[in-house]
């Protein structure tokens, strides 16, 4: 590590120290120490740094690839600025879907949270409205078109874990860490994936008293540990981490994938999962958009194919509400493979096929939709 002469006490030397070894191209740019990232990132947070450096930070990192305790020091900014609760629970699994949403099927995760409660799983979800670079269909778009209310503060949020009628909750970025929500626009003109990206899925907003269990997905392969690491330093008991369509915490309904855990902030172990074996036989991999969707206006992206996002986010809430009360299909099934490796995982089911058939027992009761509200 490169530990240089600046005084931390001066939010613009110490960005300027940063860049000059952070941006010196590939073979000269320098790590930072974890003590320096977190300056540079609360600094960012608390508005003191121009947009341009700002922007330069993010890239320099990115270009030179992040160490990880870059990203221990910037996720320690965020959890700095964070307004963290603890709900009056023991137990809360924390499920951090994609904050970019979907755009290539109909996302089903925003559910897990209502059927895990009813499963006696208190469970929070975590986003924002849009953001780069997929600005996709998101789990708040979801749950707003099912007329859950989006916008409570973290203390209105923690209490529903308790409400033996609801049990779960949504969260947004926006009330529980709103310094890091401002930075949405200028993540926009990033346009690439950063280290916000990677860390502000860990933020933690929602604590059990005794347990939190962290639960997210990944694509590439480099991830897993990364958000391991992640979990462990924001003091996660336990992570679950998926290899999921889209990113997302479900896994393909059609073919064998990979999950990662870890308990008691272990190490993190490999894992497989074969749909076939609970009982899914899909032609799927995940719930497919409607034809008649209308499409964006927006221009062509690169990124991925333009949904509207609204009407996409009707579509995925009536599905999700029709498997929440027992009608089977790619929804259904979604919602049965994601809950059952969230409830092995937390131990409230000996294997994978019985807490599938939990899962199943609880979707065809029809309950867990009497939680949506």
């Amino acid at each position: 590590m490169s530990h240089v002469a600046i005084d931390h006490s001066d939010p613009q030397q110490v960005m300027h120290s940063i860049i000059q070894r952070i941006a010196t191209g590939p073979e000269l740019s320098k790590d930072i120490a974890r003590e320096e990232a977190y300056l540079g990132m609360k600094a960012i947070l608390d508005g003191q740094i121009d947009p341009v450096q700002c922007g330069i930070f993010f890239i320099a990192l990115r270009m030179k690839r992040e160490t990880d305790d870059e990203n221990k020091g910037v996720l320690d900014a965020i959890l700095e600025a964070t307004h963290r609760v603890t709900a009056p629970v023991d137990e809360v699994v924390d499920i951090a879907d994609p904050y970019d949403g979907y755009n290539r099927c109909l996302p089903a995760a925003p559910f897990l949270p209502p059927l895990l409660a009813e499963l006696g799983v208190p469970a929070v979800n975590h986003g924002v409205d849009k953001v780069g670079p997929k600005y996709g269909v998101t789990a708040r778009h979801v749950l707003a078109a099912a007329g859950v209310n989006v916008d409570l503060d973290p203390e209105a949020a923690a209490a529903r874990l308790a409400d033996p009628n609801l049990g779960w909750t949504y969260i947004d970025q926006a009330r529980f860490c709103p310094k890091l929500h401002d930075l949405v626009p200028l993540r926009g003109k990033i346009i690439k994936r950063q280290a916000v990206t990677t860390v502000e899925v860990a933020a933690r907003p929602i604590a059990g008293r005794r347990h939190t269990h962290f639960v997210t997905g990944y694509v590439h392969k480099p991830y897993p540990p990364v958000y391991a690491m992640l979990a462990r330093h924001a003091g996660f008991d336990s992570a679950l981490i998926i290899r999921g369509v889209e990113g997302g915490v479900i896994p393909s309904l059609r073919q064998p994938g990979k999950y990662y855990w870890f308990h008691d902030r272990g190490e993190e172990v490999e894992a497989d999962i074969n749909p076939q074996a609970l009982g899914i036989e899909s032609s799927v991999r995940a719930v497919p958009l409607p034809e008649d969707l209308p499409k964006s206006e927006r221009a062509n992206d690169e990124v991925a194919i333009m949904v509207d996002v609204q009407a996409t986010a009707r579509a995925a809430a009536a599905a999700g509400m029709a498997a929440l009360s027992g009608q089977r299909g790619p929804t259904y099934d979604s919602l049965v493979l994601g809950a059952a490796l969230i409830l092995h995982h937390v131990g409230r089911a000996r294997s994978l096929s019985e807490a599938a058939e939990q899962v199943r027992a609880v979707l065809d009761s029809g309950k867990a939709a009497a939680r949506v509200r």
